[in-house]
């Protein structure tokens, strides 16, 4: 009657306003286009951020659900709700560590809140194997980006809200 419980006709999904997006880690924000490897910095992934961690113990940076684990465990890809996807792509050149520093507490199909845990990370081992610490989360299906505004770079703490993703309609 009034419409509350009325689903978008598109997929049968409830239209989502805007996705918000969290610091994955203590650190420092910074945009994409600062992340030390051109793959990024050029968005040929996608747009985002990265956080430079201050510790370890990286979360989720959306709700939503685990899509992907990568075998190397350097990389986990996230559902929206509203159908967007990102990757969080825990360092830079990590894949050849071939999961080492990387101790994932999540697995495919997962629901995933701000709150959850999703890796601990050796940043020692990382320094040690010369590798970037960056913690980088991109939109990688940008074509369904209406806009998407990074609201706070620099010091942060995990779980602060950065920023928000639109989905287009």
């Amino acid at each position: 009657m009034f419409g509350f419980f009325k689903k978008d006709d598109k997929k049968g999904k409830i239209p989502v306003e805007k996705e918000i997006l969290y610091s994955p880690a203590n650190g420092v924000v910074v945009p994409v286009s600062d992340v030390a490897d051109p793959v990024f910095s050029q968005k040929m992934m996608g747009d985002g951020f990265a956080v430079i961690p201050a510790d370890g113990n990286i979360y989720s940076p959306a709700k939503g659900k685990v899509l992907s684990v990568f075998p190397t465990k350097h990389a986990v890809g996230i559902l929206l709700d509203s159908g967007l996807e990102l990757l969080l792509h825990m360092g830079l050149d990590t894949v050849e560590l071939n999961g080492k520093p990387f101790e994932i507490f999540v697995k495919e199909g997962q629901a995933l809140t701000a709150d959850t845990l999703i890796a601990k990370v050796d940043l020692a081992q990382l320094q040690e194997a010369g590798k970037d610490s960056a913690m980088v989360v991109v939109i990688t299906n940008m074509d369904k980006v209406k806009n998407f505004s990074l609201d706070v770079t620099g010091e942060t703490a995990v779980k602060a809200e950065i920023g928000s993703v639109l989905p287009k309609e």
